[in-house]
């Protein structure tokens, strides 16, 4: 599929290129985005922001970059700017009952217990460890690719992720 994708931006054709993408990356961009902001609405929404920047985007996308760090990138800077634009002030036991209470009212989640507390915990997280956090943990990313999709080292990555993992832990202590 990259080489089609490859192919198709060599050769100038956008849309194609741009079917190509839909399709290959679709899920994995909804599941990241949705590890962020965690509503599913709120997730589409993000989503198609983010598509639509891909669209738009396609044009000026210079090969040199892997395709799948560039479309994090843009997923991941679109879910941080909704998560900026939405953030009203909570306190830290409100999100957690939110976050509990979206799970148990979500049809797409289908986790027990134990899961929907590791969702409250990494909920608590500043948004850009909640980031680093769901890409290492869920998606096995390496810390090179994170890297790039950050555009930030790999040392200040994995003290963002050593955080995430403390207070995490923290957090279903009951600490």
């Amino acid at each position: 599929m990259l080489e089609q994708i490859s192919e198709y931006l060599a050769n100038k054709k956008y849309e194609a290129a741009f079917n190509s993408i839909v399709t290959a990356y679709n899920q994995r961009l909804y599941w990241h985005i949705r590890r962020m902001v965690l509503d599913h609405d709120d997730t589409d929404d993000v989503l198609q922001n983010t598509f639509i920047k891909i669209w738009r985007g396609l044009p000026n996308f210079r090969q040199d970059s892997n395709i799948y760090t560039w479309l994090y990138r843009i997923a991941t800077n679109e879910a941080l700017s909704f998560l900026r634009s939405k953030k009203e002030s909570t306190s830290f036991d409100e999100v957690a009952y939110t976050v509990s209470k979206n799970l148990e009212a979500d049809a797409f989640f289908d986790g027990d217990k134990a899961q929907a507390k590791l969702q409250e915990a990494i909920a608590t997280l500043p948004e850009k460890q909640r980031a680093v956090f769901n890409m290492r943990y869920f998606e096995e990313m390496s810390y090179a690719e994170m890297s790039a999709v950050f555009e930030t080292s790999e040392g200040a990555l994995k003290a963002s992720y050593h955080h995430a993992v403390k207070k995490i832990e923290s957090y279903l202590k009951g600490d």
